[in-house]
C-alpha cells in the first residue's frame, strides 16, 4: 500500500476534516486489514488529512520496518501540547479505567474532526461520555 505525504498545519486547515487514527488503526495498516485500507485510500481521495497524536506511535512502534515508515509518511503526526494533556487528563478524572493515551487521542480528536477510527472501540466510546462530540469507528 502506497501512502501519500503527510500533510503540513497549513495544508491541513486548507483540507477537508481531518480524521484521527488511533493505534489500532496504525496496527490495522501495517497489517494490510482490508478496511483499513479502504478508510485510508477513501479519506486521501476526499482530501481529508489523517492525524495522530505522537503518543500513539510510542504505543505502535516496536521497532522499525520500511512499512511503518510508510504508514507515518502518509498521516500527520503531531506533538501533544500542554492544553490538550489537560484535557485528556480531565476526561481521566471523568471516565474510570480509561488510559491516557485514550484519552489523548479523543481530545486530539475533539480538537480537530471528531472522527476517531480504532480497533478498541469499546474503551475509546467510554470516553464519549466526556466527548460527546467525537465518533468512534471500527477500523
Amino acid at each position: 500500500m502506497a501512502c501519500a505525504p503527510a500533510r503540513t498545519d497549513q495544508e491541513a486547515g486548507e483540507a477537508g476534516r481531518v480524521i484521527t487514527f488511533h493505534t489500532g488503526a496504525l496496527i490495522a495498516l501495517e497489517r494490510r486489514k482490508e478496511r483499513a485500507i479502504k478508510v485510508y485510500r477513501a479519506a486521501k481521495a476526499m482530501k481529508e488529512v489523517i492525524a495522530t497524536p505522537s503518543v500513539t506511535i510510542a504505543e505502535w512502534w516496536r521497532g522499525r520496518t520500511d512499512h511503518r515508515d510508510t504508514i507515518i509518511g502518509g498521516i500527520m503526526v503531531e506533538p501533544v501540547h500542554p492544553e490538550l494533556s489537560k484535557l485528556a487528563g480531565l476526561a481521566l478524572a471523568s471516565v474510570p479505567r480509561a488510559t491516557a493515551i485514550d484519552a489523548i487521542v479523543m481530545a486530539f480528536a475533539a480538537t480537530r474532526g471528531a472522527v476517531v477510527y480504532t480497533s478498541d472501540v469499546d474503551d475509546l466510546r467510554a470516553l464519549t461520555r466526556f466527548f460527546p462530540g467525537v465518533r468512534v469507528l471500527s477500523i
